[in-house]
């Protein structure tokens, strides 16, 4: 092991542990190996005060959850072509030649080292002594050029050897271990490997701090490297028996070794250079607790001036994890902020906060010798594997200040978490298309070898920030847009012009087409139109054509579209202030009505229907001095009983509204009438479009399950004793086929349906939701609504529904350059063929995901192109297509393919794979299949792009790093793990939801936002850092915001400060804070200002209003708080982050033996 190793992770208790099947084991039975000195302190004497565990049963791995066949992983990272945690024959017999070992630890010639003590003899932390220890020598200065001595081994650093092949090799390497990207390094040297042998020989008490729990960063240049990390083991831990180390992450000087240069977090980067020069002499002794051991440097080829993550192993790996470097050592490089691992071992309450971190991570136990108790359980360093904040804050702080200029093909977009700039030079902005990979593999085979799902995420009429422009509309008059003769594709820059501009060739089906006479134009030298930067079509990745009227119903051009606002008034809804609500809002509201840029007044005609067991239709014609009401009682056979007055101008009819709008809560004031229906509200408000001839969108107001008398009659069916049965997946489907159809006619109508739920009880939202979800709607729920909490949550949530952009009578084709088609879909949306993607209407919010499957060889000159076609009505009843192009490389090579992912987008595609998928298989078999899938894509990394190491490292792709903590966030997810809290109406809704959420939306539903708000700097208008979603990461003394994307939670520890809560809250004490609070008082003081423009801020970002819950720590709403702590375990039973990742590798080594 390293000596930057604190620790050596051996078994939990010393007994012998089940070697791996499949992997030779060496005979290191419970002998010590020859040589290795024994400590010279005395025996551990037991787990840290406070923090005492259980001793789990023998041949567990508590880091695992599982038992204990695999090792848990080594996380280090590595670039795809060199040895990066090269565990192999780490440390051959010293060379002839070199001086003898400094303290009898060399190893027996021909021995692959494994950690110095044989398996039964494992020690955590200090080697339990026998003979006294020899003190390695004093100082020596380097002499560069010698080959390495081979250094004596004091038990604090123990030697490094093969893989681990059982749980107790548990990869040492993760503690001496840099969990970075694999420089080229050359093969070990045969001597200690501590150098390359053309370098200086390292002196035993000045060891290279290879690792020790440093990130390596790694150079753009050279695309991210992939990271491993070995696991199991806790990464570094205090030298001596009972001595709590430092909670800081930063070593202290301690004699015998020179501490890393800076304070700010070091770097492996930021030791002195080593490429010959002579290393600063040391002094001798052991490392103290919290101290690390420097050295040179690994070698770093992929250097990056900003921060590598933290927890995210991002970096070359530097030669073997165990820390011997082989292979020239690298340049220096400045300190990098915050990216030590932490030290496990320093706990306490008081944990000093690191960058982006909540403090030192409490809660495991310290290592020590065998005699004595057994040492508490140890496991894996939550800081030493990837940190989604750290990826976060990297790509922020890499590539938020420039521009994102897609002119490029195959370019990887900065992360959606990332504020950046798009200037579109000829493809689609990433606002608008977000694929899983940039670069595709030319085959079908190599695709299917690699597992990686091949899909795009579209949100066509995604809104742009303020400072970028909106797609060009470009009207070519009657004769329409110049499209492909064969493949229809529109005009767009990668189609090739010949023949001096008069004919052009299609780049998605090579058919030559004529261009037409009014669109000629002549050629440039280099074979471009001279109008091109004139040309939208022909310059920019997204713009808009006008659609002549052969792209119209009929072929004649729509009318505009109607909003009819359909108000359930049974006994519930009228008796919770609902409908009062309701109607005073929309007095207001309607002057918000969408309209085209310069208009004055939307053209969006409104109607008015209220409902119980039967529908009551308004006249509300401008003529009328009084609203008069139509009620239509025989719901079996629904139609419209006025055509003239029932949908109306806003501005024409507004005092007869105004009347009506006062005049429903009085008449529903006393009624008595509990039941409702449902299926013959959304079939009058088909048939008044019907009549009416145009397109447009319900807005249903609706509290509970239809039951009354009618087409589309529900039952209640909800049946708990269903979850984890075969029988599960009926709570997900439509109870009848009666609403499928119903949609259908929607959607040929072009009547979407937003829905909006008030439920006391179950109410079916798998049925109901039906027609929204195939017409491209959406639905909002609002369990157990009351006026005082949800009447804001719910208002602000209906007036961006009525006033955001949205299309109507959509209809949506992607096509593609040849090699690749479009097979598969998901959304909201409907298909009656296998192309086309209708929706009644598609709103600003919504994605529809697509995934694509090789239909023939791709060639990397080429690449790949999609091309996504909207054809929809805009809201003033203009018919447009909407047009966007992206090019992608394409590969041969996998790790290119694995260099050009987007984990985020990669998730956003499982988790709506996974949705669908337990509409049709047990939840299980759906769980299980994403775990595979996840298995097989990085099985396949390490054994096509990685280079080789030791089966007890987990090697993640650089970009990839992340995939397993959110894969882990899915299947934990309430649709795929429900707590015993989480009601069948919330899975059907949530599946729905996730289902046309665009890449940002899912990537904080799954891994919500966590914000330390005591600190916020009150003066400037940043957000405070966020941090980690995990219990440890919370401190008692301070108040957090943690945010998901439909709830936001303010959480207060029991220790606040009083002044705090006086400012936030308005009241004395912890004692006095209400949790039924569903806003922040306003209050005149610096720090309640901040938080709410905080509040205010991430609201704003999101498509729904965020329902906020204050959470007192230790109070009942703290489980629920608690569900959304993703990194830790779930009541339901879902893994621990660390307990996963262990279980993916084990899933990884079964795939590779």
């Amino acid at each position: 092991m390293s000596v930057n190793q604190q620790a050596h992770a051996g078994p939990p208790y010393g007994q012998p542990q089940p070697g791996y099947q499949g992997y030779q084991q060496p005979a290191y039975g419970g002998q010590p190996l020859p040589g290795v000195p024994q400590s010279q302190y005395g025996a551990y004497n037991g787990p840290m005060p406070g923090y005492q565990q259980p001793v789990p049963p023998q041949g567990y791995f508590p880091s695992l959850g599982f038992p204990s066949k695999g090792s848990p992983v080594s996380l280090n990272s590595d670039t795809s072509s060199l040895a990066p945690n090269f565990i192999g024959s780490l440390r051959a017999p010293p060379t002839s030649g070199a001086p003898p070992p400094a303290s009898g630890a060399s190893l027996p010639s021909g021995h692959l080292a494994y950690s110095q003590f044989g398996h039964g003899d494992v020690q955590n932390g200090i080697p339990a002594s026998a003979a006294p220890m020899q003190r390695p020598p004093a100082s020596q200065p380097f002499l560069p050029g010698s080959a390495p001595t081979p250094v004596s081994q004091t038990a604090t650093f123990q030697q490094y050897g093969p893989p681990p092949a059982s749980v107790q090799q548990l990869s040492n390497h993760m503690a001496g271990m840099t969990i970075g990207s694999t420089t080229a390094s050359a093969p070990p040297p045969a001597g200690l490997g501590y150098g390359p042998s053309t370098s200086v020989p390292p002196v035993s008490g000045s060891f290279s701090a290879t690792g020790s729990g440093l990130y390596t960063p790694y150079t753009a240049s050279q695309g991210p490297s992939p990271t491993s990390v070995s696991q199991g083991l806790p990464l570094a831990q205090p030298l001596f028996p009972g001595q709590p180390m430092s909670t800081q992450r930063l070593p202290t000087q301690v004699p015998g070794f020179v501490p890393p240069p800076s304070s700010a977090g070091i770097g492996p980067s930021s030791y002195p250079p080593s490429t010959g020069a002579p290393r600063p002499p040391t002094m001798p002794g052991p490392p103290l607790p919290g101290q690390t051991v420097a050295g040179p440097p690994t070698s770093q080829p992929n250097h990056v001036s900003s921060p590598p993550p933290p927890s995210t192993m991002s970096g070359p790996h530097p030669g073997p994890p165990m820390s011997g470097l082989h292979g020239p050592p690298p340049p220096t490089h400045p300190p990098q902020p915050g990216y030590q691992m932490q030290q496990n071992g320093s706990f306490g309450q008081v944990r000093s906060p690191q960058p982006n971190y909540g403090g030192a991570y409490p809660g495991t136990p310290n290592y020590g010798s065998q005699p004595g108790p057994p040492p508490p359980p140890k496991r894996l360093d939550p800081d030493s594997i990837p940190s989604p904040i750290q990826v976060i804050e990297d790509d922020r702080s890499n590539r938020g200040s420039e521009p994102f200029v897609t002119g490029v093909r195959g370019q990887v977009p900065p992360l959606v978490t990332t504020n950046f700039l798009v200037k579109d030079q000829g493809n689609a902005s990433p606002r608008y298309i977000r694929c899983t990979s940039y670069n595709i593999p030319c085959t079908s085979d190599m695709a299917k070898q690699s597992q990686v799902p091949l899909a795009a995420v579209i949100k066509p009429l995604a809104t742009l920030p303020p400072e970028e422009t909106l797609p060009y509309l470009v009207d070519h008059g009657e004769s329409g847009p110049v499209r492909c003769n064969r493949c229809k594709a529109y005009m767009c820059p990668f189609m090739q012009f010949i023949e001096g501009g008069r004919r052009f060739q299609c780049c998605f089906c090579s058919c030559v087409t004529e261009v037409p006479p009014h669109y000629f134009q002549h050629l440039d030298h280099t074979g471009k139109r001279v109008d091109f930067y004139d040309r939208p079509e022909l310059s920019l990745g997204s713009y808009e054509f006008l659609a002549t009227v052969d792209y119209c119903k009929n072929n004649k051009f729509p009318s505009p579209p109607a909003f009819i606002f359909m108000i359930d008034v049974s006994y519930n809804a009228v008796k919770s202030g609902l409908v009062r609500l309701i109607c005073e809002e929309l007095k207001s509201l309607l002057d918000y009505l969408p309209r085209e840029g310069n208009m004055e007044e939307s053209a969006i005609r409104v109607g008015f229907v209220t409902y119980n067991k039967v529908l009551h239709f308004y006249n509300v014609k401008s003529s009328l001095a009084q609203p008069q009401m139509m009620v239509v009682s025989d719901v079996a056979d629904m139609f419209v009983p006025l055509l003239d007055g029932f949908l109306v101008n806003v501005n024409e009819s507004r005092t007869v509204i105004a009347s009506l709008l006062d005049q429903i809560p009085e008449m529903f004031a006393d009624t008595r009438e509990t039941e409702t229906v449902f299926a013959p509200v959304i079939q009058a408000g088909l048939e008044a479009l019907k009549a009416a001839e145009c397109a447009g969108k319900l807005f249903i107001f609706h509290t509970s399950l239809p039951i009354a008398e009618a087409p589309g009659k529900l039952k209640n069916r909800d049946d708990k004793k269903l979850i984890n049965t075969d029988k599960e997946k009926t709570l997900f489907q439509p109870q009848t086929s009666f609403y499928n159809n119903l949609a259908k006619d929607c959607v040929a109508q072009g009547c979407c349906v937003d829905l909006f739920l008030f439920p006391n009880q179950y109410l079916d939202v798998a049925t109901l939701g039906v027609v929204t979800y195939q017409t491209g709607g959406s639905i909002y729920k609002y369990a157990y609504f009351q006026l005082e909490t949800d009447q804001d949550r719910f208002l602000n949530d209906l007036r961006r529904d009525v006033q955001k952009e949205v299309g109507f009578d959509a209809v949506m084709r992607v096509r593609t350059s040849t090699g690749i088609r479009a097979t598969d879909f998901f959304g909201a949306f409907y298909m009656s063929n296998t192309t086309d993607v209708e929706m009644a209407g598609l709103d600003c919010d919504k994605t529809i995901t697509v995934e694509f499957k090789h239909d023939d060889k791709l060639s990397e000159d080429s690449g790949a192109l999609l091309q996504c076609a909207l054809l929809y009505t805009s809201c003033a009843g203009q018919r447009r297509l909407r047009i966007h192009n992206l090019s992608l490389n394409c590969c041969t090579q996998l790790a290119d393919l694995y260099r050009n992912c987007e984990t985020d987008t990669l998730i956003n595609y499982l988790a709506k794979y996974a949705y669908r998928g337990v509409l049709s298989s047990p939840v299980k078999t759906v769980r299980d299949a994403l775990i595979n899938q996840c298995a097989q894509i990085l099985a396949c990394y390490r054994k096509n792009c990685a280079s080789p190491s030791s089966a007890g490292q987990l090697i993640l792709p650089e970009c990839m790093k992340l995939l397993p903590v959110y894969l882990n966030c899915v299947l934990k997810s309430d649709v795929l793990q429900p707590g015993p809290e989480v009601t069948t109406d919330d899975r059907a809704y949530i599946r729905q939801l996730v289902t046309s959420m665009d890449v940002a939306e899912t990537n904080v539903f799954f891994y919500p936002r966590l914000l330390p708000l005591t600190k916020a700097d009150v003066d400037s208008d940043s957000l405070p850092a966020a941090i980690r979603n995990s219990e440890e990461r919370l401190s008692k003394g301070d108040i957090y915001l943690l945010e998901n994307g439909l709830n936001i939670f303010v959480w207060v520890g029991v220790n606040v400060q009083q002044g705090l809560i006086q400012n936030l809250f308005g009241v004395s004490s912890f004692g006095q804070i209400s949790s039924a609070l569903s806003t922040l008082p306003v209050l005149e003081n610096p720090f309640s200002k901040k938080v709410r423009s905080i509040v205010d801020m991430l609201q704003v970002q999101r498509s729904r209003y965020m329902k906020l819950i204050i959470v007192k720590q230790e109070d009942k709403l703290e489980m629920l708080f608690k569900h959304f702590l993703v990194e830790d375990k779930s009541l339901s039973g879902g893994a621990s982050y660390v307990d996963f990742l262990c279980h993916m590798h084990k899933e990884i080594r079964q795939l590779l033996s």
